[in-house]
């Protein structure tokens, strides 16, 4: 198991075990908005399962007294973030007005959009900060006909104390992430997951989720992958920013390398950011040069 990296995938996984819960979704809420309310009914969660775009899946979504909350995981530092809110928004107001008239005369009343993102990656990043829409767009215009906002908090032990007083569930996350960060640095994963699942459960962090889950957290810790391979990809995208072609290249080499491993087209997708049609091209081109 020495070779097994800890995979990002599994924290966004972690993240919406913990939070599809309706109490601890709750207590987060609360934290983030310095209210008290106590009743978990209210809430009604509207968390995409595959969303249209990239058939990614937002972590969690929810409506409360006519506000829309959209919570995203990152453990990496995504400049894109309001575009894919947007898109997550468009879809989840899409299903929210299913069954209205949205051609009749009346508005339709829509909940009030709340974008927010929590980091936990090892690049460096202040406590909190902004992303808008606004800045991707070519042409700027000083009042944006369209614009997103998405607030970052940086999650990392040491950041965030406030939200981690108040919102234990968020705080037990990130003690257990941050524990097999450091103890797979340092023994196989293997190792280093059980040795964090026992020690939460001796100091009742997460204890009766990881009574229930342990199997599953397990499984998702010790989903493999190339992180080599991915951080080469990164730092020759960066060096070769300007040269379209040799992009295209490398890219396509990184889906050929994962179709061969046996990975789903959506998985790819989500992986390496990249959409479903450009995916099933390479594919196609691997079909005929079979043929």
């Amino acid at each position: 198991m020495d070779n097994v990296k800890v995979a990002d995938d599994y924290k966004d996984r972690l993240f919406r075990m913990i939070f599809n819960d309706k109490e601890k979704l709750l207590e987060l809420y609360n934290a983030m908005n310095r209210s008290d309310y106590t009743d978990a009914s209210e809430l009604q969660v509207v968390t995409l399962e595959n969303a249209i775009y990239l058939s990614m899946k937002n972590d969690v979504a929810y409506v409360l007294h006519d506000e829309l909350f959209l919570y995203e995981q990152q453990s990496t530092k995504n400049a894109n973030m309001p575009l894919r809110c947007l898109f997550y928004a468009s879809d989840t107001y899409s299903v929210l007005v299913k069954d209205k008239n949205i051609y009749g005369s009346k508005m339709l009343p829509l909940p009030s959009p709340t974008f927010v993102v929590f980091y936990n990656g090892k690049q460096k990043m202040d406590e909190e900060a902004e992303l808008r829409l606004s800045d991707a767009f070519v042409k700027k215009q000083e009042i944006p006909n369209l614009e997103v906002i998405v607030k970052v908090k940086n999650i990392n032990m040491g950041n965030s104390r406030e939200l981690f007083e108040k919102c234990r569930p968020m705080r037990d996350y990130m003690i257990f992430v941050d524990k097999v960060r450091r103890y797979s640095q340092e023994q196989p994963l293997e190792d280093a997951v059980e040795r964090t699942i026992r020690e939460c459960m001796e100091e009742d962090v997460m204890a009766d989720f990881l009574k229930r889950n342990r199997a599953e957290v397990v499984k998702m810790c010790l989903y493999e992958y190339d992180e080599e391979k991915q951080r080469e990809f990164d730092r020759e995208e960066g060096r070769e920013e300007g040269r379209e072609e040799g992009r295209q290249e490398l890219l396509e080499e990184q889906i050929r390398a994962n179709v061969k491993k046996g990975y789903s087209k959506e998985m790819i997708a989500d992986f390496l950011g990249v959409d479903l049609k450009t995916i099933e091209a390479v594919i196609a081109g691997l079909v005929e040069v079979k043929g």
